[in-house]
């Protein structure tokens, strides 16, 4: 239960935890989705105490009678540092860190859950997405439902980062970003192992976009190789696509380069060439003539990228600034339009220069 302490006393409490570095730290995961059941594994695996939450009680107590990563990863084992269960109060108590893991349209629930029993955490967001009712960045979502989070407690964790690949300990690159150096060290220290490297920095705005924006581009490169478009088509789509992520980061205060980054141009090149990628496979799948509704109905995790579309076709209207991609993307998933026909509608723009200013 929350102990009702002032903010500062709880900061320092939870810094306190943290700082034991001869001793493991205690986390708590939440929820069990395959990228939340991945980080619970390479966590235990340092020999941490996790627990991984599910929403589900059915689920959490067939992972933990069964020691293994069912659904997601079948026949992965579960860790002896790693436990199950549905019970969030459980899974939060004396925990010195605590990781979000849901979808994005699910954040502002958890975190709100969560609340009640926040006792001085570090948060790490491991979400990417962005609320389509709000426009807000999952920072943003859980500093309000959790308002008595110190603001240099909260980072986001980002990065190309397949599940299935950290499962398997392939070398992987992430990095972390949070106002505070000393909560993204943390976190970094924590996180790292010797196939999964983490770099920190201090653009969380920059990190989260780069994230959340990359899932449109690769529903788009879906589209685009489903076409039989070519490659070009798709090295100049990808291309474009950073450009705009550039600009609309700028826009709410992002640093440019942050998009060169991981979380930017790493994370878009994966989610768009990557056979794992959910949001290339719904674009394939739309180039080949499915429709949207159909590819919902088929669809056994969330394609983040539609509600994504949503929120930055309206992020550009509010910011006053020019999304191309985005706009076409948002007319073929929200309006209906056929795929075929956006071709000419991005070829025929005004002719223009390639680089653009960036201060």
């Amino acid at each position: 239960m929350a102990f009702g302490l002032e903010e500062e006393w709880i900061g320092v409490k939870a810094k306190m935890s943290l700082l034991k570095k001869d001793q493991p730290a205690r986390i708590a995961v939440l929820s069990a989705g395959a990228w939340g059941t991945a980080l619970a594994i390479m966590l235990s695996r340092k020999g941490n105490p996790v627990k991984l939450w599910s929403r589900r009680r059915e689920v959490a107590k067939a992972m933990q009678r069964e020691r293994e990563s069912r659904p997601h990863f079948p026949g992965v084992p579960f860790p002896a540092t790693l436990q199950a269960t549905d019970n969030l109060e459980e899974a939060l108590d004396q925990t010195p860190v605590m990781v979000l893991v849901p979808a994005s349209h699910g954040m502002r629930d958890l975190a709100r859950q969560t609340a009640p029993y926040y006792q001085g955490q570090i948060v790490v967001s491991a979400t990417k997405g962005l609320e389509v009712a709000t426009l807000k960045r999952m920072s943003e979502v859980i500093r309000e439902e959790i308002p008595v989070l110190p603001t240099d407690h909260l980072g986001t964790l980002s990065g190309p980062n397949f599940s299935i690949e950290v499962i398997r300990e392939l070398p992987t690159a992430s990095v972390v970003a949070s106002p505070s150096s000393w909560t993204s060290t943390q976190i970094q220290e924590l996180f790292m192992t010797p196939s999964f490297r983490v770099y920190t920095s201090g653009d969380q705005v920059g990190v989260e976009l780069g994230g959340s924006l990359k899932n449109i581009y690769a529903i788009g490169v879906g589209i685009i190789e489903g076409l039989g478009l070519g490659q070009n088509a798709r090295a100049a789509f990808i291309t474009r696509g950073l450009a705009e992520m550039i600009r609309l980061g700028k826009a709410m205060g992002a640093n440019p380069l942050t998009f060169s980054g991981l979380s930017g141009l790493g994370d878009l090149v994966l989610t768009c060439t990557g056979d794992y990628s959910r949001n290339r496979q719904a674009g394939l799948a739309l180039g080949g003539g499915k429709g949207i509704q159909e590819i919902l109905g088929e669809a056994r995790a969330v394609i983040e990228g539609i509600a994504t579309t949503e929120a930055a076709h309206h992020l550009a209207h509010k910011y006053g600034i020019t999304m191309p991609i985005v706009d076409e993307m948002y007319q073929i998933l929200f309006q209906g339009k056929e795929p075929r026909r956006s071709v000419p509608a991005l070829m025929s723009r005004l002719k223009t220069e390639e680089v653009e200013t960036l201060s």
